[in-house]
Formats: structure tokens, C-alpha cells, sequence
């Protein structure tokens, strides 16, 4: 083999951790790395097409798994395209770590070829850990901090690796004045809030008449607990989006997600609360949590840093979402009476029923809701599934309801479109025994995710269980975009901006030696979900679905947004008479059950 270099030892390091696989694209700031990865066949490559999909993938990664993603890239443009990935893993708080690659030490400074300040073009992204390996003694130490930075913090960290450090020979560990060294290790503190903190937070809990919970992703491991809450207060519990794949929402306490895209239950929940507690979650859609005043707040957190970041509380549990909830259900006293389960269990029920009667309102052709709605009692108890950004990811907020245990993934705080056939092949590849479902606009598809498709193609083979099923919502716009301009700026439609052209995503599906599946009936809908899940592989199921669907927030939200939805659609004339009708019939169907 030859000398063993530095970029072997970067290898090692990377075993040490644990890491399964590099997601990346090579180039020769970073060939080195890519030499040592080959010589030792392990962690796996896996090329993606597009640097910014490669960053998906270590997201989704650690997203599925709740190990460190690592994505890896060459200098300059390679780096430049891992931002966005970067920016996904910050704000929904998962540990990424990225190496990129960079120019050899001597030419940096001169402009050269490619040549960027990296450690500059990350310092935002990268707050908690970013360094550039300036000598071969100094990549273990380095590496370690990475990890451990990425995985205390919940955030990317970066490490800049000159090609010349790469290809130096590899040190042997020593003691002497100025080389440090270090062990790659870490482990999960066990954390919990103070006894009287406790006891104040039960007094707060214990003295409404009407709590409500709100969950986010810190309960991915507390649903019990959140359950035997919730049941001995009869408070009901609404989600982030974030939170939804961690909630049964089955329950019949479970209000599902809150905000613009969420459920009337969730509404109902919130905006009649007179207590709160917020478990796990630093959701931004204020706008849709009580009046300050109205409820008196606890709030329970494993990163400190989110107490009372989004809500005045009056007692902030800094501890792990299970542990905290058990120690503190004990100490809860149950209202005296169930008059407020009886209205949460009430506003649940009429959420189903809203739902499958929205699921079932004509549209031309077929109505986005039932697509996804159709999905939900097909959906296999094993499958994983990926959520892109877009009008899609409000029919999945509101009509999927996830089997326990059926993880769900999307950006959702940067929110941004192409992520989830990335994050798909991140799970597949993470778990090649479970089917994975990706539901995707077309929007967001021509984006980033018609170019992954050439990665399903390249590696489905190799799945123990082939069936990897892409679901693509047809409306030839950018749905969500089309009706937030309705309604928060009261502007009609614009063609220029908003119109997408057509593709053939079927027939692309079957150009790449997939199976393609078009759907324009809602009749079909049923067989070709039942065709696509149990197809021997890849399937690109097309749906051609209406984009005058309306995205009514719930009321009173939505309510309040009808004036300028109107006044925006009238100025579309017969072009916005669809929309028109289809708003009007939402807006009643809401107004029935209010």
C-alpha cells in the first residue's frame, strides 16, 4: 500500500466514531480523502449528484438514526454547495460533521484556483466548531472536538482539511509539548431539573382548568410519558411539525400539528388553553400559541438555551424530555372535572371528520388531500418516510397519520425544497430493509430531486427490500408560494414567477429503469398506491393534482386570512374562479364545525 498518509488517519478517526457512510462528491481538494476511504472500504462512499443533496443526506441521516452525519466535499464550489444542507442540520438542531476540502497551505492567500476562506464562508453556520487542520498532528484532536461539538450542540460542525496536510505522512501518537491528544468518545449526560423546580411546575400544571400540551422533536423518546401526562391532567396535545412522527396520533387527546399548516383540533387546543407545557419544541409559529397572559407556561428542554425562547413560562425544567415528565407526573393533580378532555376529545373528532371530507372534495383532476389521505391506511408499519417543503407538507402535516414508530423527516425550520428524496435515500441506505415512501411537490422535484433519482437508479439493487416509492404532486406551480402571495400580500396570482413546466416524471422514472405510475382519477388512487408498495422496485408515482386546493390556515387564523384571499382571487378574474369556489367550500366546510 505504501506509506500511510494523513488522510488514512482521517479514516480511522471516522471508524473510531462510528460513521457507516460519507455522503459527498469527490474533487482534488479532497482526492486524498477519497484514496484513504478506498484503500480501506470503509466507511462507504455514497456519490450523490449535487453537493447541496449529499448535505441532505447527512442530515437525513442523522435525522433517522440519531448518529452524526458526515458529508464531505472538495474545495470552493464543492463547500459552497454544502451550505444549505448545513443551514438544515443547525436550525432543526442535528449533528452533522462536514470535511471539506481545500487548497494546498502554501497557495493560500494568493487567489488561486478555487481558493475560498472557508473557515469565513462557515463561520454562521458553523458557530459551535470550525477548523482548519493546519498539521497532520493536529487532525485527531480536531476530529474529535468536530464530533463531540456536533453532537453536544445538536449542530454541524466543519473541518477544513488542506490537501497537502492529507497527503503528509500520518504521526505516530506522542506526548510533547504542543500536540494534543485526545479520544474519540462522548457520551449523553443524564439531565434533570431541580426537585423545587419540579414541585413549582406541577403547582402551575395543577391549578388549570384547561392545559394543553404542545411536543416537539426533544419527545422523540417521551411519547409514553406525554401520554400519562396528558391523561392524568385530560390536557390536549398538539405537535410542531417536527414532533408530529413522535406522537400516536391515534389518541384520542391528540390534536395533531400546530400553526398555518396544522389542524383545527390544534387550534382549538391552543387557543383555549389556560395552562401550557411545552416539551422538547422551539417552534417559531408564535403567532398560533396562546396570548401571552392567557396561560400560565412550563416548559421542559434538554438545550437550555430554548427555555423561554418562545413563550413568557414561569417555570423552565432544564432536563431530558422522558426523565423530566416521569418525575414530574407524580406531582400533577387531575382537574376536577373532565368538562375540558370532553371539548379536546370533541375538537379531535371534528378534525378527523374535516379531514376526510376535505380528502373527498372534488378538484381538477384529482384533490392533493386524497393522495395523501389514501396513503395513510396503506402505509406499511415498517416504512420510512421523507417529506419535502412546499404545499406538500401541509397535506402531510394534515392527512398522514403515521403508524408508531414510523419515523418522518423534512427541513422544516430552514424549509427548504429538494430535501426529501435526499433524506429517502439517507433512510434507505441507513435501513435497506424497510421501505421508504418520499412525498414530494413538483416544484421541489425539478429542483433537486429528478437529479437523486439517477442516485435510486444507481444503488436500488443492492436494497434488501427494493420498494422505494416517490410520490410526486403535479400542479405545474409553486402552490405554496402562489397562495402566500394571496394572502399576505393580497396579490393575485403571477404567471411569470409561479408556473412550472411540464416534465414526464413517470416516464422519466422509466427512462431510468424504474417503474413509472400516472395517476389523473381519483378512482385510481387506491390501485396505484397498492401497485407502487408492493412493486420489485423504484416507483415514481405522478399525481396530477389541482393547485386552486386552498392552504387555509385554521380558524380563527384562517378566517381572519379570507379577506385578502378574496381580494387577491378577484383580481385574477375567471383565472382565480376555481380557487374562488374551492375557498369558499373550505371555508364553510370550517365554519360547520366551529
Amino acid at each position: 500500500m505504501g506509506e500511510r498518509v494523513t488522510a488514512d488517519l482521517v479514516v480511522e478517526r471516522l471508524r473510531a466514531w462510528g460513521v457507516p457512510r460519507v455522503f459527498g462528491y469527490s474533487g482534488d481538494g479532497i482526492n486524498a480523502l477519497m484514496g484513504a476511504l478506498r484503500r480501506a472500504g470503509e466507511p462507504e462512499f455514497v456519490q450523490a449528484r449535487h453537493e447541496e443533496a449529499a448535505a441532505f443526506m447527512a442530515v437525513g441521516h442523522a435525522k433517522y438514526t440519531g448518529g452524526v452525519g458526515v458529508v464531505t466535499s472538495t474545495q470552493g464550489p464543492g463547500a459552497v454547495h454544502l451550505l444549505t444542507g448545513l443551514y438544515d442540520a443547525k436550525l432543526d438542531g442535528v449533528p452533522v460533521v462536514a470535511l471539506m476540502g481545500q487548497q494546498e497551505r502554501s497557495v493560500l492567500g494568493s487567489q488561486y484556483q478555487q481558493e475560498i476562506d472557508l473557515q469565513t464562508l462557515v463561520k454562521d453556520v458553523a458557530a459551535q466548531f470550525a477548523a482548519t487542520v493546519s498539521s497532520p498532528e493536529q487532525l485527531p484532536m480536531v476530529l474529535d472536538r468536530a464530533f463531540r461539538a456536533a453532537l453536544a450542540t445538536r449542530s454541524p460542525a466543519v473541518v477544513v482539511l488542506p490537501h497537502d496536510v492529507q497527503q503528509a505522512p500520518a504521526p505516530e501518537p506522542g506526548q510533547e509539548h504542543g500536540v494534543v491528544v485526545t479520544a474519540p468518545t462522548w457520551r449523553p449526560a443524564r439531565v434533570l431539573p431541580h426537585e423545587e423546580d419540579l414541585r413549582a411546575a406541577a403547582a402551575v400544571l395543577s391549578s388549570g382548568r384547561r392545559p394543553a400540551l404542545l411536543v416537539g422533536q426533544g419527545a422523540r423518546h417521551a411519547w409514553g410519558e406525554v401520554v400519562a401526562v396528558a391523561e392524568r391532567l385530560g390536557a390536549g396535545i398538539a405537535t410542531s411539525l417536527l414532533g408530529k412522527p413522535w406522537a400516536d396520533e391515534g389518541h384520542p387527546l391528540a390534536a395533531g400539528v400546530m400553526g398555518h399548516l396544522g389542524t383545527t383540533a390544534s387550534a382549538t387546543v391552543l387557543g383555549g388553553c389556560d395552562t401550557l407545557l411545552l416539551v422538547g419544541t422551539n417552534d417559531p409559529w408564535t403567532e398560533f400559541y396562546p396570548p401571552p397572559g392567557q396561560a400560565r407556561a412550563v416548559q421542559v428542554d434538554l438545550d437550555g438555551r430554548h427555555l423561554g425562547d418562545r413563550y413568557p413560562v414561569e417555570v423552565a425544567l432544564h432536563g431530558d424530555a422522558a426523565e423530566t415528565l416521569r418525575a414530574l407526573l407524580p406531582l400533577l393533580s387531575p382537574p376536577a372535572d373532565g368538562a375540558w378532555r370532553g371539548e379536546v376529545e370533541d375538537a379531535v373528532r371534528s378534525w378527523h371528520e374535516l379531514a376526510a371530507e376535505r380528502a373527498a372534495t372534488p378538484a381538477d383532476p384529482v384533490n392533493p388531500e386524497r393522495v395523501v389521505a389514501e396513503l395513510t391506511p396503506r402505509l406499511p408499519a415498517d416504512a420510512q418516510v421523507a417529506v419535502d417543503v412546499g404545499s406538500v407538507t401541509y397535506w402531510y402535516a394534515r392527512q398522514l397519520r403515521l403508524p408508531p414508530g414510523v419515523p418522518a423527516h423534512l427541513s422544516s425550520t430552514l424549509a427548504s425544497m429538494g430535501c426529501s428524496v435526499p433524506y429517502g435515500l439517507a433512510a434507505k441506505l441507513a435501513a435497506p430493509d424497510r421501505p421508504v415512501v418520499a412525498l414530494s411537490g413538483d416544484g421541489a422535484m425539478q429542483m433537486l430531486g429528478n437529479a437523486e433519482l439517477v442516485t435510486v437508479a444507481h444503488r436500488w439493487r443492492s436494497w434488501a427490500d427494493p420498494r422505494f416509492v416517490v410520490c410526486v404532486l403535479v400542479n405545474r406551480d409553486l402552490a405554496e408560494v402562489t397562495w402566500e402571495q394571496r394572502e399576505t400580500e393580497g396579490d393575485p396570482r403571477f404567471d411569470e414567477s409561479q408556473s412550472l413546466p411540464e416534465f414526464p416524471f413517470a416516464g422519466y422514472a422509466e427512462l431510468l429503469g424504474l417503474t413509472g405510475i400516472r395517476v389523473t382519477d381519483p378512482g385510481e388512487l387506491g390501485g396505484a398506491w397498492d401497485r407502487a408498495l408492493a412493486a420489485d422496485r423504484p416507483v415514481v408515482l405522478e399525481v396530477l393534482t389541482d393547485a386552486d386546493v386552498p392552504l387555509l390556515p385554521p380558524f380563527p387564523a384562517g378566517e381572519a386570512a379570507l379577506p385578502s384571499f378574496t381580494a387577491a382571487l378577484e383580481q385574477e378574474g375567471p383565472a382565480g374562479a376555481g380557487a374562488r369556489q374551492l375557498l369558499e367550500t373550505y371555508a364553510d366546510q370550517e365554519r360547520r364545525r366551529s
